[in-house]
């Protein structure tokens, strides 16, 4: 059998390497208290009202955007890309949503998580069923303009920074008695705050082997997005 070479991290004494995690430590902390500035100032963002009517297809028939709350009071939609005429589930969406917690965990802060596609509803089932996903509840869009008023889908399949039209993000939501306000949406990377399996690749030694990252030389590498599959079509 043929080995392959592979670079590793220098080997050091037990005390050298104690003093380079604690500074390693010191950085991380110092960017800990950093994303808690950055949250605390989220936290102050001002939020617009949504007074469209959309209608949604969910697991209990049609659904209103004050349904998608389930009675609480914030809502965070994953925008996950999945199109009308497309076949399957877009591949990284399904990484974000193999991460996700159990919703319980939200509901006690009275916070619903809800993901939100254009494809119909037989479509997402299916899919669901696939992934073996028994959570979030996913809702579909066909036949509204919420995808698009949300700024996920573009009237230009060939759009950039899209997929078919498609883009990938998270909104959050605010009610107010029967009042919805958004207070926050981020897309593209702002994803993996989620807690996605990418953070926990960030803490490996060679992070998520893409790249774009800066690593030491030869250290496992390859162009982002064509490595990741859907978890039942990996080889191995």
């Amino acid at each position: 059998m043929m080995t392959i070479s592979i670079a590793l991290p220098p080997i050091v004494s037990e005390n050298e390497w104690h003093a380079a995690l604690e500074e390693q430590i010191a950085r991380e902390k110092a960017h800990t208290r950093e994303r808690d500035r950055l949250n605390a100032a989220r936290r102050r963002l001002p939020m617009v009202e949504i007074r469209t009517d959309y209608v949604f297809d969910g697991p209990q028939g049609e659904a209103t955007l004050l349904d998608l709350f389930e009675g609480r009071r914030q809502l965070i939609i994953y925008h996950f890309m999945f199109g009308p005429d497309w076949e399957a589930g877009c591949d990284g969406c399904s990484w974000v949503v193999d991460a996700m917690t159990h919703p319980a965990h939200l509901h006690a802060r009275d916070t619903t998580l809800a993901l939100v596609s254009r494809a119909e509803r037989e479509k997402l089932t299916r899919y669901q069923a696939r992934m073996g996903w028994q959570h979030p509840t996913w809702y579909s869009s066909l036949g509204s303009d919420f995808n698009q008023d949300m700024g996920v889908t573009s009237v230009n399949c060939c759009a950039p920074d899209t997929d078919r039209g498609e883009r990938h993000g998270i909104s959050v939501y605010l009610r107010d008695g029967e009042r919805v306000f958004r207070t926050y949406f981020s897309g593209r990377r702002g994803v993996e705050y989620l807690g996605s399996l990418w953070t926990y690749l960030d803490l490996t030694p060679y992070g998520r082997q893409e790249n774009w990252e800066d690593s030491p030389p030869d250290w496992p590498q390859t162009p982002p997005y064509v490595w990741n599959r859907r978890h039942d079509e990996y080889e191995t």
